[in-house]
């Protein structure tokens, strides 16, 4: 897992299996997420996906059926979520 870059900051967010899928997609929408880890309830990293503008089009595809497919086998997650600080500091 790579460390979070200096201006960023981690969020930990808590969910079950059939939330998974609209809670990645709402986090992808707010538009500061770097990065999403998906782990399940013992802390085992499933999925780590790189966030990028483009990412929730045609490339969110393929990410959306593997998060589909871990939904289905699980039932807690932990999504940890990379976000870009964007409050300035003095």
């Amino acid at each position: 897992m790579t460390e979070p870059r200096n201006d960023d900051f981690e969020q930990d967010v808590k969910v079950k299996g059939r939330e998974l899928l609209d809670k990645v997609k709402e986090i992808i929408k707010e538009g500061n997420a770097r990065k999403i880890i998906i782990q399940n309830d013992k802390g085992e990293t499933f999925l780590e996906v790189p966030v990028t503008v483009g990412v929730f089009g045609v490339l969110f595809a393929p990410v959306a059926a593997a998060i589909g497919a871990m939904a289905a086998i699980a039932t807690d997650f932990t999504i940890r979520i990379q976000r870009k600080d964007d409050v300035e500091h003095d």
